[in-house]
């Protein structure tokens, strides 16, 4: 009894997050991602950053939930759900891109920063999305092939997410550009299964391609690790600055 009491009051004096975020590494398990030039996967790169993410957003009060902390394979349409059950305040998914030809990986590279739509900005986009989207795991569940994008519409009109989510996808695209001097290739909008269905601000970063191989040699360096974490975090920290101002 004694004991059941002091477990209520430690939890009652314990401190409020300042946030709650999900932070999510594409791929994982037998959906590697995209590969580097010398081998590097994807989902190893994209696990190192988010757990560096994750550390520091955690320096600052957060509450940081991944959504995988190892190897394995989580359906996209679960990755969202984690955020939803926690209601946290934001969900950001780190991957790094890819090109399909010789030609492109060797001229391609910077950063990419993308929001939920049911209409892709440009064909890049298309293209980023039907990748992303094609790591369905078996016996996942499909968007409609009558009306691809009738669930995400769904989303997008039950939700009042939407305008934080662009807002959220600028201020990290901000930081991330400004902080690697990365090339910037903008924030676009895309049909991403990652993101449908999240009832707060989310977000899916392409910090960088993993098929241009001197950019790939940047991204498996923990110092350059560190400085796309760093970069996201402040991102997050801008965004929610102008969210308290605008609610005075």
């Amino acid at each position: 009894m004694l004991a059941g009491i002091a477990a209520a009051l430690l939890l009652a004096a314990a401190p409020r997050p300042a946030f709650v975020a999900v932070v999510d590494p594409g791929h994982g398990g037998d959906q590697e991602g995209a590969l580097s030039p010398s081998g590097e996967k994807e989902k190893d790169l994209a696990l190192e950053i988010a757990r560096r993410v994750a550390a520091r957003l955690r320096a600052v009060g957060g509450k940081v939930v991944l959504t995988r902390t190892g190897d394995i394979a989580v359906p996209l349409a679960n990755r969202a759900a984690v955020a939803n059950a926690l209601r946290a305040d934001l969900f950001v998914s780190v991957h790094l891109n890819s090109m399909p030809t010789a030609e492109a990986r060797r001229h391609s590279a910077g950063v990419e920063t993308y929001f939920l739509s049911p209409d892709a900005t440009d064909a890049s986009a298309t293209a980023v999305a039907a990748r992303e989207n094609a790591d369905r795991l078996a016996g996942e569940p499909e968007l409609d092939p009558a009306d691809p994008v009738a669930a995400i519409l769904q989303d997008l009109e039950d939700q009042d997410a939407l305008a934080g989510s662009s807002r959220l996808a600028y201020a990290i695209h901000d930081q991330l550009v400004g902080g690697l001097g990365a090339e910037d290739r903008g924030v676009k909008q895309a049909p991403f299964y990652v993101l449908a269905g999240a009832r707060m601000p989310a977000v899916l970063l392409e910090v960088g391609f993993i098929s241009h191989e001197g950019e790939a040699a940047r991204l498996r360096a923990p110092e350059y690790q560190e400085r796309i974490a760093a970069a996201i975090a402040e991102g997050i920290a801008a965004w929610r600055n102008a969210a308290r101002r605008a609610s005075r």
